[in-house]
Protein backbone atom coordinates (compact mmCIF):
# COMPACT_ATOMS: atom_id res chain seq x y z
CA UNK A 1 0.00 0.00 0.00
CA UNK A 2 2.97 2.42 1.24
CA UNK A 3 4.62 1.56 -1.72
CA UNK A 4 2.03 2.23 -4.45
CA UNK A 5 1.01 5.18 -2.90
CA UNK A 6 4.69 6.81 -3.37
CA UNK A 7 5.00 5.28 -7.08
CA UNK A 8 0.99 7.26 -7.23
CA UNK A 9 2.55 10.78 -5.97
CA UNK A 10 5.93 10.32 -8.26
CA UNK A 11 3.98 9.32 -11.59
CA UNK A 12 2.36 12.98 -10.55
CA UNK A 13 5.31 15.13 -9.91
CA UNK A 14 7.02 13.36 -13.55
CA UNK A 15 4.96 15.25 -14.99
CA UNK A 16 5.09 18.61 -13.34
CA UNK A 17 8.07 21.30 -13.89
CA UNK A 18 10.82 21.51 -11.17
CA UNK A 19 9.32 24.94 -9.86
CA UNK A 20 5.55 24.01 -10.24
CA UNK A 21 6.17 21.28 -7.37
CA UNK A 22 3.94 22.35 -4.14
CA UNK A 23 3.90 22.49 -0.84
CA UNK A 24 1.30 19.95 -0.63
CA UNK A 25 3.58 17.28 -3.30
CA UNK A 26 6.67 17.19 -0.97
CA UNK A 27 4.15 16.36 2.56
CA UNK A 28 3.07 13.30 0.64
CA UNK A 29 6.27 12.28 -0.22
CA UNK A 30 7.58 12.16 2.53
CA UNK A 31 4.46 10.44 4.74
CA UNK A 32 4.84 7.67 1.66
CA UNK A 33 8.48 7.18 1.62
CA UNK A 34 8.47 7.03 5.69
CA UNK A 35 5.34 4.22 5.59
CA UNK A 36 7.56 2.38 3.47
CA UNK A 37 10.64 2.78 5.58
CA UNK A 38 8.50 1.52 8.73
CA UNK A 39 6.40 -1.46 6.38
CA UNK A 40 9.93 -2.68 5.21
CA UNK A 41 9.87 -2.09 2.07
CA UNK A 42 13.08 -0.57 1.48
CA UNK A 43 14.23 -2.52 -1.63
CA UNK A 44 11.35 -1.31 -3.42
CA UNK A 45 12.34 2.33 -2.21
CA UNK A 46 15.72 1.78 -2.99
CA UNK A 47 14.41 0.95 -6.41
CA UNK A 48 12.75 4.21 -6.92
CA UNK A 49 15.53 6.04 -5.45
CA UNK A 50 17.69 4.39 -8.03
CA UNK A 51 15.18 5.26 -11.02
CA UNK A 52 16.83 8.16 -13.33
CA UNK A 53 12.83 9.66 -14.12
CA UNK A 54 12.94 10.31 -10.46
CA UNK A 55 16.16 12.16 -10.20
CA UNK A 56 14.69 16.00 -10.36
CA UNK A 57 11.67 14.49 -7.60
CA UNK A 58 14.62 13.00 -5.04
CA UNK A 59 16.74 15.86 -5.68
CA UNK A 60 13.96 18.55 -4.22
CA UNK A 61 11.81 15.88 -1.65
CA UNK A 62 14.39 13.12 -0.84
CA UNK A 63 15.98 14.64 2.03
CA UNK A 64 13.08 14.43 3.96
CA UNK A 65 13.53 10.63 4.35
CA UNK A 66 16.98 11.08 5.21
CA UNK A 67 16.03 11.42 9.22
CA UNK A 68 14.00 8.35 8.84
CA UNK A 69 16.71 6.26 7.23
CA UNK A 70 19.33 7.49 9.96
CA UNK A 71 17.20 6.38 12.47
CA UNK A 72 16.86 2.70 11.10
CA UNK A 73 20.60 2.56 11.03
CA UNK A 74 21.43 4.02 14.56
CA UNK A 75 18.66 1.24 15.73
CA UNK A 76 19.13 -1.60 13.61
CA UNK A 77 21.88 -4.42 14.92
CA UNK A 78 24.78 -5.04 12.68
CA UNK A 79 24.20 -8.02 11.73
CA UNK A 80 20.84 -6.94 9.77
CA UNK A 81 21.17 -7.70 6.36
CA UNK A 82 19.14 -4.88 5.25
CA UNK A 83 21.71 -2.62 7.09
CA UNK A 84 23.53 -2.74 3.55
CA UNK A 85 20.16 -1.86 1.58
CA UNK A 86 19.77 1.42 4.24
CA UNK A 87 23.61 2.62 3.60
CA UNK A 88 22.88 2.38 -0.46
CA UNK A 89 19.44 4.20 0.14
CA UNK A 90 21.47 6.58 2.07
CA UNK A 91 24.05 7.75 -0.07
CA UNK A 92 21.87 7.63 -2.26
CA UNK A 93 20.41 10.71 -1.19
CA UNK A 94 23.65 12.34 -0.14
CA UNK A 95 24.22 12.11 -3.60
CA UNK A 96 21.71 13.37 -5.34
CA UNK A 97 19.38 15.47 -2.81
CA UNK A 98 19.88 19.40 -2.78
CA UNK A 99 23.19 19.75 -0.30
CA UNK A 100 21.55 23.02 1.32
CA UNK A 101 18.77 20.88 2.47
CA UNK A 102 20.83 18.40 3.38
CA UNK A 103 23.02 19.97 5.35
CA UNK A 104 20.07 21.21 8.36
CA UNK A 105 18.71 18.01 7.62
CA UNK A 106 21.94 16.12 8.54
CA UNK A 107 22.94 18.82 11.58
CA UNK A 108 18.97 18.64 13.11
CA UNK A 109 20.15 14.85 13.46
CA UNK A 110 23.06 15.53 15.02
CA UNK A 111 21.58 17.84 17.33
CA UNK A 112 18.69 15.34 17.96
CA UNK A 113 20.70 12.32 20.20
CA UNK A 114 21.60 12.46 23.69
CA UNK A 115 23.97 10.22 25.91
CA UNK A 116 25.93 7.53 23.94
CA UNK A 117 23.75 7.84 20.67
CA UNK A 118 25.63 11.53 20.27
CA UNK A 119 28.86 9.80 19.49
CA UNK A 120 27.01 7.20 17.33
CA UNK A 121 25.16 10.04 15.23
CA UNK A 122 27.95 12.00 15.06
CA UNK A 123 29.98 8.76 13.59
CA UNK A 124 27.71 7.57 11.56
CA UNK A 125 26.75 11.13 9.66
CA UNK A 126 30.49 13.14 10.06
CA UNK A 127 31.67 11.86 6.35
CA UNK A 128 27.96 12.65 4.66
CA UNK A 129 27.97 16.33 5.94
CA UNK A 130 31.43 16.71 4.68
CA UNK A 131 30.31 15.85 1.23
CA UNK A 132 27.40 17.72 1.51
CA UNK A 133 29.35 20.64 2.86
CA UNK A 134 32.28 20.24 -0.17
CA UNK A 135 28.89 20.98 -2.59
CA UNK A 136 28.72 24.37 -1.30
CA UNK A 137 29.25 27.59 -2.37
CA UNK A 138 29.21 29.90 1.07
CA UNK A 139 31.42 26.89 2.60
CA UNK A 140 32.86 29.49 5.20
CA UNK A 141 28.76 29.82 7.01
CA UNK A 142 28.42 25.84 6.08
CA UNK A 143 31.96 24.64 7.80
CA UNK A 144 31.07 27.09 10.66
CA UNK A 145 27.63 26.07 11.53
CA UNK A 146 28.84 22.25 10.99
CA UNK A 147 31.84 22.80 13.51
CA UNK A 148 29.95 24.64 16.09
CA UNK A 149 26.72 21.84 16.02
CA UNK A 150 29.25 18.92 16.26
CA UNK A 151 31.21 21.03 19.46
CA UNK A 152 27.78 21.78 21.29
CA UNK A 153 27.19 17.68 20.94
CA UNK A 154 30.68 16.79 21.98
CA UNK A 155 30.57 18.86 24.93
CA UNK A 156 28.03 17.25 26.04
CA UNK A 157 29.91 13.85 26.67
CA UNK A 158 32.21 13.28 29.42
CA UNK A 159 35.30 13.48 28.99
CA UNK A 160 37.04 9.92 30.18
CA UNK A 161 39.94 10.44 32.71
CA UNK A 162 42.20 7.64 33.71
CA UNK A 163 44.29 5.13 31.02
CA UNK A 164 41.14 2.30 31.87
CA UNK A 165 38.19 4.63 30.46
CA UNK A 166 40.14 5.98 27.48
CA UNK A 167 41.09 2.57 26.57
CA UNK A 168 36.63 1.75 27.23
CA UNK A 169 35.65 5.09 25.62
CA UNK A 170 32.13 4.24 26.75
CA UNK A 171 30.76 7.63 25.28
CA UNK A 172 32.58 7.74 21.94
CA UNK A 173 34.64 10.86 22.57
CA UNK A 174 37.99 9.18 21.78
CA UNK A 175 36.76 7.82 18.41
CA UNK A 176 34.52 11.08 17.63
CA UNK A 177 37.46 13.25 18.16
CA UNK A 178 40.11 10.97 15.84
CA UNK A 179 37.00 11.37 13.61
CA UNK A 180 36.32 15.47 13.71
CA UNK A 181 39.79 15.56 12.94
CA UNK A 182 39.51 13.50 9.03
CA UNK A 183 36.42 16.00 9.06
CA UNK A 184 38.16 19.19 9.36
CA UNK A 185 41.38 18.49 7.29
CA UNK A 186 40.04 19.17 3.74
CA UNK A 187 38.90 22.59 4.81
CA UNK A 188 41.80 23.17 6.78
CA UNK A 189 44.18 22.19 3.47
CA UNK A 190 41.30 24.63 1.31
CA UNK A 191 42.60 27.65 3.55
CA UNK A 192 46.08 26.84 2.95
CA UNK A 193 46.01 26.39 -0.78
CA UNK A 194 43.95 29.64 -1.32
CA UNK A 195 46.63 31.86 -2.23
CA UNK A 196 44.19 35.19 -3.00
CA UNK A 197 43.42 35.16 0.39
CA UNK A 198 39.68 36.42 -0.60
CA UNK A 199 37.11 37.30 1.55
CA UNK A 200 35.60 33.66 1.47
CA UNK A 201 38.49 32.33 2.38
CA UNK A 202 39.00 35.04 5.51
CA UNK A 203 35.47 33.52 6.51
CA UNK A 204 36.62 30.23 6.58
CA UNK A 205 39.94 30.64 8.28
CA UNK A 206 37.71 32.27 10.70
CA UNK A 207 35.37 29.71 11.66
CA UNK A 208 38.15 27.27 11.52
CA UNK A 209 40.22 29.34 14.43
CA UNK A 210 37.22 29.67 16.13
CA UNK A 211 36.55 25.84 16.35
CA UNK A 212 40.17 24.98 17.05
CA UNK A 213 40.46 27.43 19.93
CA UNK A 214 37.13 25.43 21.08
CA UNK A 215 38.33 22.44 21.55
CA UNK A 216 41.52 23.97 23.18
CA UNK A 217 38.83 24.37 25.66
CA UNK A 218 36.68 21.21 25.70
CA UNK A 219 37.72 18.63 25.28
CA UNK A 220 41.41 19.23 25.74
CA UNK A 221 41.48 21.61 28.82
CA UNK A 222 40.07 18.79 30.99
CA UNK A 223 40.87 16.01 28.95
CA UNK A 224 43.94 13.54 30.58
CA UNK A 225 46.73 12.56 28.65
CA UNK A 226 48.74 9.03 28.97
CA UNK A 227 52.31 8.48 29.63
CA UNK A 228 54.23 8.45 27.04
CA UNK A 229 56.20 5.75 27.86
CA UNK A 230 52.74 3.63 28.07
CA UNK A 231 50.49 5.07 25.54
CA UNK A 232 52.75 3.77 22.82
CA UNK A 233 51.31 6.21 19.87
CA UNK A 234 47.62 5.57 20.77
CA UNK A 235 46.74 8.65 23.23
CA UNK A 236 43.50 10.14 21.70
CA UNK A 237 43.67 13.20 23.44
CA UNK A 238 47.79 13.51 22.77
CA UNK A 239 46.65 13.08 18.93
CA UNK A 240 43.36 15.51 18.94
CA UNK A 241 45.67 18.00 20.40
CA UNK A 242 48.55 17.82 18.10
CA UNK A 243 46.45 17.84 15.08
CA UNK A 244 44.75 21.06 16.41
CA UNK A 245 47.91 22.83 17.35
CA UNK A 246 49.02 21.54 13.64
CA UNK A 247 45.54 23.13 12.45
CA UNK A 248 46.74 26.77 13.89
CA UNK A 249 49.54 27.36 13.43
CA UNK A 250 49.27 26.68 9.18
CA UNK A 251 46.22 28.49 9.38
CA UNK A 252 46.80 31.19 12.02
CA UNK A 253 50.12 33.55 12.41
CA UNK A 254 53.70 31.45 13.03
CA UNK A 255 53.32 29.37 16.20
CA UNK A 256 55.57 31.43 18.77
CA UNK A 257 53.99 34.91 17.84
CA UNK A 258 50.08 32.46 18.08
CA UNK A 259 51.43 31.42 21.98
CA UNK A 260 52.99 34.80 23.14
CA UNK A 261 51.21 37.55 21.62
CA UNK A 262 48.16 36.69 23.35
CA UNK A 263 46.97 38.67 26.13
CA UNK A 264 49.07 41.57 25.56
CA UNK A 265 46.93 45.12 24.80
CA UNK A 266 47.35 44.86 20.99
CA UNK A 267 45.94 40.90 20.71
CA UNK A 268 46.99 38.75 17.92
CA UNK A 269 43.53 37.42 17.22
CA UNK A 270 41.82 40.73 17.58
CA UNK A 271 40.48 40.40 14.47
CA UNK A 272 38.67 37.05 15.12
CA UNK A 273 34.36 38.16 16.08
CA UNK A 274 34.19 36.71 19.34
CA UNK A 275 31.21 36.80 20.69
CA UNK A 276 31.63 38.27 24.51
CA UNK A 277 31.19 34.38 26.24
CA UNK A 278 33.47 33.12 23.89
CA UNK A 279 36.14 35.80 24.40
CA UNK A 280 36.17 34.97 28.08
CA UNK A 281 36.57 31.14 26.89
CA UNK A 282 39.35 32.14 24.97
CA UNK A 283 41.50 32.69 28.53
CA UNK A 284 41.00 28.87 29.10
CA UNK A 285 41.47 28.22 25.70
CA UNK A 286 45.31 29.64 26.04
CA UNK A 287 46.04 28.30 29.24
CA UNK A 288 45.03 24.70 27.45
CA UNK A 289 47.47 25.56 24.64
CA UNK A 290 50.16 26.49 27.47
CA UNK A 291 50.04 23.36 28.95
CA UNK A 292 50.23 21.21 26.12
CA UNK A 293 52.72 23.22 24.73
CA UNK A 294 55.28 23.42 27.59
CA UNK A 295 54.28 20.70 30.27
CA UNK A 296 53.23 17.50 26.76
CA UNK A 297 55.70 18.86 24.93
CA UNK A 298 52.98 18.99 22.07
CA UNK A 299 54.94 21.42 18.73
CA UNK A 300 57.37 22.85 21.52
CA UNK A 301 60.35 22.06 18.87
CA UNK A 302 58.28 25.00 17.16
CA UNK A 303 59.41 27.80 19.51
CA UNK A 304 62.67 29.59 19.38
CA UNK A 305 65.28 28.08 21.86
CA UNK A 306 66.68 31.00 23.09
CA UNK A 307 63.54 31.79 25.72
CA UNK A 308 64.55 33.00 29.22
CA UNK A 309 63.27 30.53 32.14
CA UNK A 310 61.95 33.95 34.13
CA UNK A 311 60.30 35.42 30.43
CA UNK A 312 58.23 31.49 29.87
CA UNK A 313 57.71 31.73 33.95
CA UNK A 314 56.43 35.54 33.52
CA UNK A 315 54.26 34.07 30.38
CA UNK A 316 52.62 31.14 32.05
CA UNK A 317 51.78 32.35 35.46
CA UNK A 318 48.65 34.38 33.84
CA UNK A 319 48.22 30.70 32.61
CA UNK A 320 48.57 28.88 35.58
CA UNK A 321 45.95 31.14 37.58
CA UNK A 322 43.31 30.81 34.77
CA UNK A 323 43.69 26.57 36.10
CA UNK A 324 43.75 27.37 39.99
CA UNK A 325 40.19 29.31 39.36
CA UNK A 326 39.02 26.36 38.29
CA UNK A 327 37.38 23.21 40.87
CA UNK A 328 37.72 20.48 38.33
CA UNK A 329 40.55 17.82 39.71
CA UNK A 330 41.97 17.20 36.09
CA UNK A 331 42.37 21.15 35.44
CA UNK A 332 43.89 22.15 39.02
CA UNK A 333 46.28 19.26 38.53
CA UNK A 334 47.56 21.12 34.91
CA UNK A 335 47.92 24.49 36.88
CA UNK A 336 50.05 22.70 39.21
CA UNK A 337 52.36 21.08 36.35
CA UNK A 338 52.38 23.97 34.75
CA UNK A 339 53.97 25.72 37.66
CA UNK A 340 56.27 23.10 38.55
CA UNK A 341 57.31 22.53 35.11
CA UNK A 342 58.09 27.02 35.09
CA UNK A 343 59.97 26.57 38.45
CA UNK A 344 62.22 24.04 37.65
CA UNK A 345 63.66 25.74 35.47
CA UNK A 346 64.97 28.73 37.62
CA UNK A 347 67.71 29.11 39.84
CA UNK A 348 66.69 29.25 44.32
CA UNK A 349 66.80 32.37 45.22
CA UNK A 350 66.64 34.50 41.76
CA UNK A 351 63.19 35.47 40.93
CA UNK A 352 63.71 38.67 42.08
CA UNK A 353 61.19 40.74 44.06
CA UNK A 354 60.11 43.50 41.44
CA UNK A 355 58.08 40.13 39.89
CA UNK A 356 55.42 40.48 42.11
CA UNK A 357 53.95 43.82 41.11
CA UNK A 358 52.90 41.55 38.21
CA UNK A 359 49.18 40.53 39.11
CA UNK A 360 49.48 37.09 38.74
CA UNK A 361 52.38 36.12 40.73
CA UNK A 362 50.73 37.06 43.97
CA UNK A 363 47.32 35.74 42.77
CA UNK A 364 49.18 32.36 42.15
CA UNK A 365 50.27 31.46 45.45
CA UNK A 366 46.77 32.73 46.99
CA UNK A 367 45.53 30.35 44.44
CA UNK A 368 47.70 27.56 46.25
CA UNK A 369 46.63 28.34 49.32
CA UNK A 370 42.86 28.02 48.72
CA UNK A 371 43.52 24.44 46.86
CA UNK A 372 45.69 23.65 50.05
CA UNK A 373 42.52 24.70 52.49
CA UNK A 374 39.60 23.97 50.79
CA UNK A 375 40.19 21.26 47.37
CA UNK A 376 38.92 17.88 49.16
CA UNK A 377 41.62 15.62 46.76
CA UNK A 378 44.36 15.30 49.35
CA UNK A 379 46.55 14.52 46.49
CA UNK A 380 46.10 17.83 44.92
CA UNK A 381 46.45 19.68 48.37
CA UNK A 382 49.80 18.29 49.00
CA UNK A 383 51.21 19.12 45.90
CA UNK A 384 49.70 22.52 46.25
CA UNK A 385 51.59 23.28 49.26
CA UNK A 386 55.08 21.56 47.52
CA UNK A 387 54.62 24.20 44.81
CA UNK A 388 54.00 27.07 47.23
CA UNK A 389 57.25 25.45 48.66
CA UNK A 390 59.16 25.86 45.44
CA UNK A 391 57.87 28.95 44.88
CA UNK A 392 59.06 30.52 48.25
CA UNK A 393 62.48 29.21 46.99
CA UNK A 394 62.78 30.94 43.72
CA UNK A 395 62.00 34.33 45.24
CA UNK A 396 65.00 36.50 46.53
CA UNK A 397 65.02 37.17 50.25
CA UNK A 398 62.94 40.61 49.57
CA UNK A 399 60.54 38.48 47.56
CA UNK A 400 60.01 36.12 50.17
CA UNK A 401 59.59 38.73 52.59
CA UNK A 402 56.74 40.28 50.84
CA UNK A 403 54.68 37.28 49.96
CA UNK A 404 55.28 36.03 53.33
CA UNK A 405 53.45 39.44 54.52
CA UNK A 406 51.13 39.04 52.38
CA UNK A 407 50.14 35.60 53.31
CA UNK A 408 49.84 36.05 56.66
CA UNK A 409 47.43 38.92 55.44
CA UNK A 410 44.94 37.08 53.36
CA UNK A 411 45.11 33.43 54.25
CA UNK A 412 42.68 33.48 57.25
CA UNK A 413 44.09 30.05 57.88
CA UNK A 414 45.77 28.65 60.84
CA UNK A 415 47.90 25.68 58.54
CA UNK A 416 48.75 28.08 56.33
CA UNK A 417 49.76 30.78 58.65
CA UNK A 418 51.40 27.85 60.39
CA UNK A 419 53.67 26.97 57.14
CA UNK A 420 54.96 30.39 56.44
CA UNK A 421 55.80 31.35 59.89
CA UNK A 422 57.99 28.15 59.87
CA UNK A 423 59.15 29.72 56.69
CA UNK A 424 59.88 32.76 58.04
CA UNK A 425 62.19 30.66 60.78
CA UNK A 426 64.01 29.17 58.02
CA UNK A 427 65.14 32.51 56.63
CA UNK A 428 65.99 34.20 60.06
CA UNK A 429 67.90 30.92 60.06
CA UNK A 430 69.74 30.81 56.90
CA UNK A 431 70.38 34.98 57.65
CA UNK A 432 71.99 34.52 61.52
CA UNK A 433 74.20 32.06 59.51
CA UNK A 434 75.66 34.57 57.01
CA UNK A 435 78.63 36.87 57.80
CA UNK A 436 76.72 39.53 56.14
CA UNK A 437 73.44 39.60 57.58
CA UNK A 438 70.03 39.51 55.26
CA UNK A 439 68.37 43.28 56.26
CA UNK A 440 64.82 41.93 55.54
CA UNK A 441 65.40 38.87 58.29
CA UNK A 442 67.06 40.54 60.79
CA UNK A 443 66.35 44.42 62.20
CA UNK A 444 63.74 46.25 61.89
CA UNK A 445 62.54 44.89 58.71
CA UNK A 446 61.76 41.30 60.79
CA UNK A 447 60.35 43.45 63.90
CA UNK A 448 57.84 44.57 60.95
CA UNK A 449 56.93 41.11 59.79
CA UNK A 450 57.25 39.61 63.91
CA UNK A 451 54.21 42.21 64.38
CA UNK A 452 51.79 40.06 61.98
CA UNK A 453 53.11 36.62 63.57
CA UNK A 454 53.74 37.32 66.99
CA UNK A 455 49.86 38.55 68.29
CA UNK A 456 46.59 37.08 68.76
CA UNK A 457 44.14 38.65 66.46
CA UNK A 458 41.19 38.86 69.13
CA UNK A 459 43.02 39.22 72.09
CA UNK A 460 42.33 36.67 74.78
CA UNK A 461 39.07 36.28 72.96
CA UNK A 462 41.25 34.64 70.31
CA UNK A 463 39.51 30.93 69.54
CA UNK A 464 42.69 28.92 70.64
CA UNK A 465 42.10 25.78 69.37
CA UNK A 466 40.47 27.04 65.65
CA UNK A 467 44.30 28.81 65.85
CA UNK A 468 46.51 26.00 67.44
CA UNK A 469 48.31 25.62 64.91
CA UNK A 470 49.34 29.06 64.11
CA UNK A 471 50.10 30.08 68.00
CA UNK A 472 52.43 26.82 68.51
CA UNK A 473 54.06 27.88 65.30
CA UNK A 474 54.45 31.22 66.22
CA UNK A 475 55.79 30.23 70.09
CA UNK A 476 58.42 27.59 68.39
CA UNK A 477 59.53 30.69 66.55
CA UNK A 478 60.10 32.66 69.41
CA UNK A 479 61.45 29.80 71.11
CA UNK A 480 64.00 29.97 68.31
CA UNK A 481 64.63 33.89 68.54
CA UNK A 482 65.33 33.42 72.44
CA UNK A 483 68.05 30.83 71.99
CA UNK A 484 69.44 32.01 68.52
CA UNK A 485 69.64 35.81 69.53
CA UNK A 486 71.78 37.10 72.25
CA UNK A 487 69.99 40.48 74.40
CA UNK A 488 73.51 42.36 73.29
CA UNK A 489 73.76 41.28 70.02
CA UNK A 490 69.96 41.64 69.52
CA UNK A 491 70.32 40.92 65.48
CA UNK A 492 66.76 40.06 65.26
CA UNK A 493 65.63 43.30 67.77
CA UNK A 494 63.80 40.44 69.64
CA UNK A 495 64.67 42.31 72.47
CA UNK A 496 63.90 45.64 71.98
CA UNK A 497 60.48 44.69 71.59
CA UNK A 498 60.21 42.14 73.89
CA UNK A 499 57.72 44.45 76.06
CA UNK A 500 55.37 44.58 73.22
CA UNK A 501 55.32 41.03 72.58
CA UNK A 502 54.38 40.26 75.67
CA UNK A 503 52.03 42.60 75.62
CA UNK A 504 50.33 41.69 72.66
CA UNK A 505 50.95 37.81 72.58
CA UNK A 506 52.36 36.00 76.18
CA UNK A 507 49.77 37.94 78.32
CA UNK A 508 46.81 37.32 76.43
CA UNK A 509 47.63 33.76 75.79
CA UNK A 510 48.07 33.10 79.28
CA UNK A 511 44.41 34.76 79.94
CA UNK A 512 42.95 32.91 77.00
CA UNK A 513 44.43 29.70 78.34
CA UNK A 514 42.85 29.95 81.51
CA UNK A 515 39.18 31.04 80.01
CA UNK A 516 39.62 27.81 77.88
CA UNK A 517 40.44 25.42 80.41
CA UNK A 518 37.96 26.35 82.25
CA UNK A 519 35.36 26.34 79.54
CA UNK A 520 36.47 23.05 78.40
CA UNK A 521 36.52 21.42 81.90
CA UNK A 522 33.21 22.35 82.09
CA UNK A 523 31.96 20.64 79.31
CA UNK A 524 33.45 17.76 80.23
CA UNK A 525 31.79 17.87 83.54
CA UNK A 526 28.50 18.72 81.64
CA UNK A 527 29.44 15.47 79.29
CA UNK A 528 30.26 12.97 81.70
CA UNK A 529 26.99 14.13 83.57
CA UNK A 530 25.05 13.19 80.25
CA UNK A 531 27.18 9.71 80.36
CA UNK A 532 25.46 8.93 83.42
CA UNK A 533 22.16 9.69 82.11
CA UNK A 534 22.85 8.25 78.97
CA UNK A 535 21.15 11.55 76.95
CA UNK A 536 22.35 12.92 73.73
CA UNK A 537 23.84 16.44 74.19
CA UNK A 538 25.58 19.47 72.16
CA UNK A 539 28.77 20.63 73.04
CA UNK A 540 30.89 23.86 71.39
CA UNK A 541 34.43 22.87 70.03
CA UNK A 542 36.53 25.49 68.32
CA UNK A 543 33.78 27.67 68.16
CA UNK A 544 30.96 25.51 66.84
CA UNK A 545 28.48 23.84 68.05
CA UNK A 546 28.40 19.75 67.27
CA UNK A 547 24.56 18.32 68.09
CA UNK A 548 23.77 15.05 69.22
CA UNK A 549 27.15 13.42 69.92
CA UNK A 550 27.58 10.45 71.96
CA UNK A 551 28.79 10.94 75.54
CA UNK A 552 31.48 8.82 75.06
CA UNK A 553 32.57 10.67 71.74
CA UNK A 554 32.28 14.06 73.24
CA UNK A 555 34.86 13.31 76.00
CA UNK A 556 37.34 12.47 73.10
CA UNK A 557 37.08 15.37 71.74
CA UNK A 558 37.07 17.70 74.96
CA UNK A 559 39.74 15.93 76.54
CA UNK A 560 41.53 16.17 72.55
CA UNK A 561 41.11 20.11 73.16
CA UNK A 562 42.37 19.80 76.81
CA UNK A 563 45.50 18.08 75.66
CA UNK A 564 46.30 20.80 73.09
CA UNK A 565 45.98 23.83 75.13
CA UNK A 566 48.39 21.40 77.85
CA UNK A 567 50.67 21.62 75.10
CA UNK A 568 50.54 25.28 74.03
CA UNK A 569 50.50 25.93 77.44
CA UNK A 570 53.91 24.00 78.36
CA UNK A 571 55.56 25.43 74.80
CA UNK A 572 54.31 29.07 76.65
CA UNK A 573 56.04 28.19 79.72
CA UNK A 574 59.26 26.88 78.35
CA UNK A 575 59.46 30.58 76.18
CA UNK A 576 59.21 32.33 79.46
CA UNK A 577 61.46 30.51 81.16
CA UNK A 578 64.63 30.77 78.28
CA UNK A 579 63.03 34.48 78.25
CA UNK A 580 63.73 35.19 81.94
CA UNK A 581 67.35 32.99 81.74
CA UNK A 582 68.72 35.02 79.13
CA UNK A 583 67.85 38.44 80.64
CA UNK A 584 69.41 37.57 83.93
CA UNK A 585 72.27 36.06 82.01
CA UNK A 586 72.62 39.39 80.37
CA UNK A 587 72.26 41.51 83.63
CA UNK A 588 74.85 39.75 85.03
CA UNK A 589 77.12 39.73 82.09
CA UNK A 590 76.65 43.50 82.48
CA UNK A 591 77.29 44.03 85.86
CA UNK A 592 80.62 41.72 85.66
CA UNK A 593 81.85 44.41 83.18
CA UNK A 594 80.90 47.37 85.08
Amino acid sequence: MAVEELQSIIKRCQILEEQDFKEEDFGLFQLAGQRCIEEGHIDQLLEIIQNEKNKVIIKNMGWNLIGPVVRCLLCKDKEDAKRKVYFLIFDLLVKLCSPKELLLGLLELIEEPSGKQISQSILLLLRPLQTVIQKLHNKAYSVGLALSTLWNQLSLLPVPYSKEQIQMDDYGLCQCCKALIEFTKPFVEEVIDNKENSLENEKLKDELLKFCFKSLKCPLLTAQFLEQSEEGGNDPFRYFASEIIGFLSAIGHPFPKMIFNHGRKKRTWNYLEFEEEEDKQLADSMASLAYLVFVQGIRIDQLPMVLSPLYLLQFNMGHIEVFLQRTEESVISKGLELLENSLLRIEDSSLLYQYLEIRSFLTVPQGLVKVMTLCPIETLRKKSLAMLQLYINKLDSQGKYTLFRCLLNTSNHSGVEAFIIQNIKNQIDMSLKRTHNNKWFTGPQLVSLLDLVLFLPEGAETDLLQNSDRIMSSLNLLRYLVIKDNENDNQTGLWTELGNIENNFLKPLHIGLNMSKAHYEAEIKNSQEAQKSKDLCSITVGGEEIPNMPPEMQLKVLHSALFTFDLIESVLARVEELIEIKTKSTSEENIGIK
